[in-house]
């Protein structure tokens, strides 16, 4: 995402490319900083990242260790009901689900943002015009 054009929204009622981005990566964060916790909060990180570099060095650092906590609570803990905000009580590991397919969903909506801010779209499910997919070479051995 070009920061140059990180105001871009398509939208008056949408949010910036740059809003967008730092959602995708917090809430990734706070999804999985719930379910290992067993609580949910939603408190952000004093610091938010400014530029699209920053943002991909925070999530890069929080990622990792969301995950090992993740893989690392017992099956207990995984199917221990967890209260997200009134609205479910479920186990925890359902959790995963909503953080998954709320990461695709705004992915899919930056993906739409990064050609009219004067992007590329990358190669995101095998390949995209400006990434035109590249099948293995033991693919191409194969066949």
């Amino acid at each position: 995402m070009p920061d140059a054009a990180s105001n871009y929204k398509p939208d008056p009622h949408a949010r910036t490319a740059k809003e967008l981005a730092w959602h995708i990566a917090n809430t990734d964060i706070q999804f999985l900083t719930g379910i290992a916790d067993l609580k949910f909060n939603l408190e952000n990180p004093e610091h938010k990242p400014e530029t699209s570099a920053e943002v991909v060095a925070w999530y890069d650092q929080k990622i990792k260790s969301g995950v090992a906590r993740v893989a690392a609570m017992t099956p207990e803990q995984l199917l221990t009901p967890v209260n997200f905000y009134g609205v479910f009580n479920l186990p925890a590991v359902l959790y995963l689900g909503f953080l998954k397919n709320h990461s695709i969903h705004h992915r899919g909506q930056l993906a739409t943002y990064l050609r009219p801010m004067g992007s590329k779209v990358p190669s995101i499910y095998g390949g995209s015009y400006d990434e035109p997919f590249q099948p293995p070479a033991a693919a191409e051995n194969a066949a």
